[in-house]
């Protein structure tokens, strides 16, 4: 595993109540390093956090390991099956049916 990629797990696997439920994939291309994380929708809130901070500050972080290793690191966030904006998005075409 890549330098970029365990640092990101380690730090998920702390902010998180379901360590276990974590994935990272990574994958390159012409835009440099792209990690994927997933993890368990209870935890979604946690690793956003308020107004989207933790997410930036992990972005922020994963740019700076990047470097040390001469490489553009960016981080994709993936929504959770089921996770409150796919409620969010029931809710909405249910309102757009009753129109």
């Amino acid at each position: 595993m890549e330098p970029d990629q365990a640092f990101l797990e380690y730090a998920v696997k702390a902010l998180v109540d379901h360590p276990e439920a974590v994935e990272t994939t990574r994958t390159i291309d012409q835009m440099g390093v792209l990690l994927t994380l997933t993890v368990h929708p209870d935890d979604m809130g946690k690793i956003i956090g308020k107004s989207g901070k933790t997410a930036e500050a992990l972005r922020i972080l994963l740019r700076v390991v990047g470097m040390k290793g001469n490489a553009r690191v960016n981080l994709k966030i993936n929504e959770p099956v089921g996770g409150k904006r796919e409620q969010e998005m029931k809710t909405v075409d249910q309102v757009v049916e009753e129109l």
